[in-house]
């Protein structure tokens, strides 16, 4: 079987949930089918080189263009794709991946979103007719009702309310003609079947590499990177520039930390992840470091205290919770947080929703090395049964066999629906 993977990004580095997910899952599909990787690159971005151990037969690398000029926000203004998709489209991309589509026969493709929904029609159109799956990574339109909720700058709030309801419309669009859907979470498949009960959706979890982040390979990290002892902290993980990371970690900064920083003076807080926002940088402070995008985040890891999820904002399954768990660390998690994880409060992590719970839950972790034990061999074996990539890929594979094996008449039946 010939798959085509097609992402919204870069396959490599991993920078990013997405970026995480997209190369796993596909690497895990390579491990059993034929993959080429399509990947979309930013006009400064060059192609991309991962490990050559990635399996990927080729990757072939797409531009985006330039987001946001003023002739897309228009148009984005009047529909009906919405802005964020026109953000993703080119046509000279869509040129080379219609003669890709022509010169090689693809039984399944796989699109990573409503994001790259204006390429659709040129999959569809192409001779060989491929069974097409998309892969939700989060559910954009409430992204962008809560990004316009939280916005303040009106000409924002207007832009944003429109996208959303765009983007409402596209993922109809997706759930109506399209034969087969892939969510993170039980959560956001009940979402989707709400919207449209016939649908076929299945959940593919976000998964973590278990041999990555086992005690060996932390320690093997640490000894390669020569990393110092440093003080120990507590630890959040994200992309910086990702409004609801942004919105949580300032939350967090303002409402929480002072008081864990009084009661526990060996502590300090460090902010991983990329591109951070002013905002962001300006939280810093003597016992606060933002890193922006780190190498090789294992050996900050090695000497977190805990890692906070103190998201109030935002969809899908956190990848970083289950580095967090795969690493050894205990997690302290608003319920939104952990969404789409099946770990339990007081078992797996702890769940804190509110100033005072989440004071009280990372000050139990810290001044409890039993506590903490507890929590940190529940939450490794729950990865380890659960959410290894290896798994997760098997289950996909069954998927894309299903989907190749669907006439094509059924499918155009689905679409035409």
């Amino acid at each position: 079987m010939r798959l085509l993977y097609f992402a919204a990004h870069q396959a490599w580095p991993l920078t990013s949930g997405n970026r995480l997910r997209d190369y796993h899952l596909a690497r895990e599909l390579a491990k059993r089918v034929s993959v080429t990787f399509v990947e979309m690159c930013r006009p400064s971005e060059g192609p991309s080189s991962p490990p050559s151990d990635c399996g990927f037969d080729e990757i072939i690398s797409l531009k985006k263009g330039i987001a946001y000029t003023p002739g897309k926000i228009v148009r984005g203004l009047a529909g009906p794709a919405p802005l964020t998709a026109l953000n993703y489209f080119q046509t000279r991309s869509a040129c080379q991946l219609a003669d890709l589509l022509t010169r090689r026969r693809f039984d399944t493709v796989q699109i990573e979103g409503v994001h790259l929904s204006n390429y659709l029609p040129v999959i569809r159109a192409t001779p060989n007719r491929p069974a097409i799956l998309i892969d939700w990574h989060n559910i954009e339109s409430e992204l962008m009702a809560q990004y316009f909720e939280k916005a303040s700058f009106w000409p924002k709030r207007i832009l944003a309310n429109r996208t959303a309801t765009l983007l409402r419309r596209t993922e109809r669009m997706l759930l109506e003609r399209f034969e087969m859907h892939t969510v993170a979470s039980e959560h956001e498949r009940q979402k989707l079947l709400g919207r449209h009960p016939s649908a076929r959706v299945n959940v593919i979890p976000n998964g973590v590499d278990i041999h990555f982040y086992s005690a060996a390979q932390i320690a093997e990290s640490r000894r390669n990177n020569q990393a110092p002892e440093p003080k120990q902290s507590i630890l959040f993980v994200g992309s910086m520039d990702y409004h609801a990371n942004i919105e949580g970690v300032t939350w967090f900064t303002r409402e929480v930390w002072p008081e864990i920083a009084e009661m526990h003076p060996e502590l300090q807080f460090i902010i991983v992840g990329r591109h951070p926002s002013r905002e962001v940088r300006e939280l810093a402070s003597d016992r606060i470091r933002v890193t922006g995008t780190v190498e090789d985040v294992r050996p900050l890891y090695a000497s977190a205290a805990a890692v906070v999820v103190p998201l109030r904002v935002g969809s899908g399954t956190r990848l970083k919770i289950l580095e967090a768990m795969a690493a050894g660390v205990p997690v302290v998690s608003t319920r939104l947080g952990a969404e789409g994880i099946d770990a339990i409060h007081d078992v797996h992590l702890l769940l804190a929703d509110d100033r005072a719970k989440m004071v009280a839950a990372i000050n139990q972790i810290v001044s409890s090395p039993p506590i903490r034990s507890r929590l940190v061999l529940a939450a490794r074996e729950l990865v380890v049964d659960r959410y290894d990539w290896a798994l997760i890929g098997e289950g996909l594979y069954r998927i894309h066999c299903e989907l190749a094996q669907t006439p094509y008449e059924c499918r155009e039946s689905h679409a035409s629906t």
